[in-house]
């Protein structure tokens, strides 16, 4: 279940940037904030099940 979350957000966020608006894009920003809570689901799924984390992180502001 949460890989399939991963896997649609990602794809949500490609389409969010293949039509992104100039400016401040509200979709695009939606997007963004969807893709990071569902990284965050898969990897504590991740741990949870195997005690394995992702091999990255997520970028810092």
């Amino acid at each position: 279940m949460a890989l399939q979350k991963l896997v649609s957000a990602l794809e949500q966020h490609l389409d969010a940037c293949a039509t992104k608006r100039d400016g401040s894009d509200e979709t695009l920003n939606r997007s963004y904030e969807n893709l990071e809570d569902a990284f965050l689901g898969y990897e504590e799924a991740l741990q949870e099940a195997f005690g394995e984390y992702l091999p990255f992180e997520l970028a810092e502001e």
